[in-house]
């Protein structure tokens, strides 16, 4: 059985779908507590690739949340920070398949990131990874 791990926020509904739909799709989940975890900013960096950095928030985290300031105004290092002090500020779920990370992805877009082979090919379907997704930073 092919294992992920996956980070979750606690009662997110996103997260709850998309467990489902890798349950169903045979996938053994390894689930862990985004919140709970010790983040570094190093540890933090591989799941995000080159999404551009207000990607990287949850945008129905309460804004009140982010005290460090506007993810759409941070560099990269001031947002891993910010991020690694606020992890209820990370846009979820975090996984790791395969030596891989991605984040945020919604619950086709993982499934095809799941798809690619250890070598980083990809079924014709699917875009090559790292690549943006989501709308702009509304953090209400």
């Amino acid at each position: 059985m092919k294992k992920v791990v996956f980070y979750e926020k606690p009662g997110a509904v996103r997260d709850l779908a998309q467990k489902a739909a890798l349950a169903a799709a045979d996938y053994a989940l390894d689930v862990r507590d985004l919140t709970a975890e010790h983040w570094t900013a190093a540890g933090l960096r591989a799941f995000f690739g080159e999404r551009p950095i207000w990607e990287w928030f949850d945008p129905s985290a309460p804004r009140a949340a982010l005290d460090a300031g506007d993810p759409t105004r941070m560099n990269a290092q001031e947002a891993l920070v910010a991020l690694s002090v606020h992890p209820e500020l990370i846009n979820s779920p975090l996984v790791r398949y395969n030596g891989r990370c991605a984040a945020g992805l919604e619950t086709e877009e993982l499934l095809e990131f799941l798809e690619l082979d250890a070598r980083g090919h990809k079924p014709s379907s699917v875009r090559q990874l790292p690549h943006t997704w989501g709308d702009s930073w509304t953090g209400e």
